[in-house]
């Protein structure tokens, strides 16, 4: 019998506009947090999974709120808020590499802190799972108060799971994301960086002198990914690698870390070991990179899935 957690997603979701020609956009909705609670859902769908963030009172957010139901997320702690929804539209070059034109100035999202109710700031969790992107959207003011939220979570016995997800504009300084960093890394269970966030923040270029940084923090575990190359764990049953098989057919690589968070964590939180967890979550990103957009459609998804690697005993 599969066991159910709750576990809650916090951050920000935005409007996707996506080429699907010359002339046409694909809209959808996506956001590095948003699209990892559907990949954990889909993939164990006993989970009680929810997403927490503020949205308008616009149709475009209500057309967002109907997209969690449907992928029978958790709606229940979304804050309301005066401003309207982010977006942002998808570049890709010739090799699937992505980048963004962002919209998102005014987002809801960056006033959650201000939007939950009392019902909402209390709620109890299993398992918590924000970026660093959830943090850089976030005033001063408000960071103090996330932060909070997630001393109360962490007293109360959630475990704590942190991914840096660096992303330099969102920040008004290096100085600024190194200290906000550092207090999320002090407070988190578990850490899921890319090689990419150490490199680009503090200059550490390979997995041994990432891990190295690491150690400084009372982390159960940690999950490196070092792009197509492996995945680098660390937890208290020791370190391994585990290599990926790049995909030869890559159209986009947006969301491929996020796919990879949340099978992983749904994975382990179903009680598979460390390596079989990684290898189920590098297979889901692998077919995620060969569909265009941050999620791809829950029938292919579905269909793929089944296809999974099966644990060897």
């Amino acid at each position: 019998m599969n066991k159910c957690n709750k576990i809650v997603f916090i951050g920000e979701a935005m409007l996707e506009l996506v080429n699907t020609n010359q002339e046409t956009l694909k809209k959808s909705f996506a956001g590095d947090t948003y699209n990892s609670s559907v990949y954990l859902k889909r993939a164990f769908p006993d989970d009680d999974v929810a997403f927490m963030t503020a949205v308008g009172k616009d149709t475009l957010s209500c057309s967002f709120i109907a997209a969690l139901n449907k992928e029978a997320i958790n709606s229940s702690f979304i804050g309301l808020s005066n401003n309207h929804m982010g977006a942002y539209m998808v570049l890709n070059d010739e090799s699937g590499e992505r980048s963004f034109l962002y919209w998102r100035n005014d987002s809801a999202a960056k006033s959650m802190m201000e939007s939950f109710d009392d019902e909402q700031m209390q709620a109890s969790f299993d398992v918590v799972f924000f970026s660093g992107i959830t943090l850089a959207i976030l005033n001063s003011e408000h960071r103090s108060l996330f932060f909070k939220l997630i001393e109360r979570l962490k007293s109360s016995g959630s475990l704590i799971i942190f991914d840096p997800n660096y992303r330099a504009k969102l920040w008004a300084s290096e100085l600024e994301a190194k200290q906000v960093m550092q207090t999320a890394f002090e407070l988190s269970d578990w850490l899921m960086p890319g090689v990419e966030d150490f490199a680009t923040l503090y200059g550490l270029t390979d997995v041994e002198s990432c891990l190295t940084f690491c150690k400084q923090f009372a982390f159960k575990e940690v999950v490196l990914k070092h792009g197509d190359k492996a995945v680098h764990i660390v937890n208290d049953e020791g370190a391994l690698a585990v290599q990926i098989t790049p995909s030869t057919r890559v159209i986009d690589t947006t969301s491929a870390g996020d796919a990879f968070n949340g099978i992983y964590i749904g994975a382990r939180l179903q009680g598979a070991n460390a390596k079989y967890a990684a290898e189920l979550a590098s297979y889901a990103a692998k077919r995620v990179i060969e569909t265009p957009g941050a999620i791809m459609p829950a029938d292919e998804f579905n269909s793929s899935w089944a296809q999974r690697p099966k644990e060897k005993i």
